[in-house]
């Protein structure tokens, strides 16, 4: 029997190519239809024996987030150990390249990571629809962060479909805001604005974002993105709006929010353009840093330890 003293997982940040938001629900959490799409700025999380739970985090962020049992990577520990009662103490590594409540999803990657390392860890067994389920009662990004590509969400996000589009590499810009936007306040802002409007409808996917997928041209793909909690964002941070405005004229095909914010995505025509906007951005003093990243990217992947 191979022993496993530890294993490492890589997990990728995702953009919201579309984010439609329907109504509040009972529950207080609204319907969405999105088009995810996992990018290549990763996380990595490794998943160690130990007497008892805990996690430490190092690199972007890292001190802005909870050691404690709201750590989404420890929630997804103790969702995983139900279904293993007999699973002993893990300790949770997380070295952080996704910025923290910056609209990537990045806590939920690592949970996504966290369940696929402690399912290795621990001999769990289970495959990638029993992980998802696992994933979906953690939290509404973490089955997506499992699947990675383009994938279309439904429900709070968790009802996932792949996209069907051809093999096209996507070039993308991040722009990394000095602050951050709790994903909550965003949406309250959202309902507060639409109060004073008349109350949205039923959430749609947008065909004109499908085709342009589907034709694989990142022309089409830009002028199609769209975002409904961009406005709330803005509202609550209007310094964004100088940053999508700097990416667009410096040639970006497309510039949104990501998710709730704050950061920025704008998509370039090629990899070498991207390096051009990510430097004119960075030197436009629009925001906090860059990155570069292509995507579709894999989901969350096991990189050493693995049995």
């Amino acid at each position: 029997m191979t022993i496993v003293t530890g294993v490492t997982v890589r997990v990728p940040a995702k953009l919201n190519l579309q984010l439609a938001v329907g109504p509040p629900r009972a529950d207080g959490y609204h319907d969405l239809v999105t088009v995810f799409h996992a990018v290549s700025l990763f996380d990595e999380i490794t998943a160690e024996p130990a007497r008892r739970d805990g996690v430490s985090v190092s690199g972007e962020g890292a001190d802005r987030v909870p050691a404690d049992g709201d750590n989404l990577a420890l929630r997804a520990v103790s969702a995983l150990r139900a279904e293993v009662p007999s699973a002993p103490g893990v300790h949770i590594t997380i070295a952080k390249r996704i910025p923290v409540a910056a609209g990537l999803a990045g806590g939920s990657g690592d949970a996504a990571a966290a369940l696929v390392a402690c399912n290795e860890l621990w001999a769990g067994g289970f495959g990638p629809p029993q992980l998802a389920e696992i994933a979906a009662r953690v939290g509404s990004d973490v089955a997506f962060a499992l699947l990675g590509g383009t994938a279309v969400g439904r429900g709070r996000g968790e009802q996932l479909t792949p996209a069907l589009a051809p093999a096209t590499q996507y070039h993308w810009v991040l722009a990394f805001a000095d602050g951050h936007l709790s994903t909550p306040e965003v949406y309250a802002a959202l309902d507060r604005q639409r109060a004073r409007e008349q109350v949205p409808a039923e959430p749609g996917l947008d065909p004109a974002l499908m085709s342009a997928l589907r034709s694989g041209d990142a022309r089409l793909v830009g002028r199609a993105l769209s975002n409904d909690l961009q406005p709330a964002a803005l509202s609550l941070f209007p310094a964004l709006r100088k940053t999508l405005a700097a990416g667009l004229e410096l040639g970006a095909l497309g510039a949104l929010v990501s998710g709730s914010g704050p950061t920025c995505v704008f998509l370039a025509a090629s990899a070498d353009r991207a390096l051009d906007l990510a430097a004119s951005l960075s030197g436009a003093g629009v925001c906090r840093s860059v990155a570069r990243a292509s995507g579709p990217a894999p989901g969350a992947a096991i990189i050493s330890g693995a049995r």
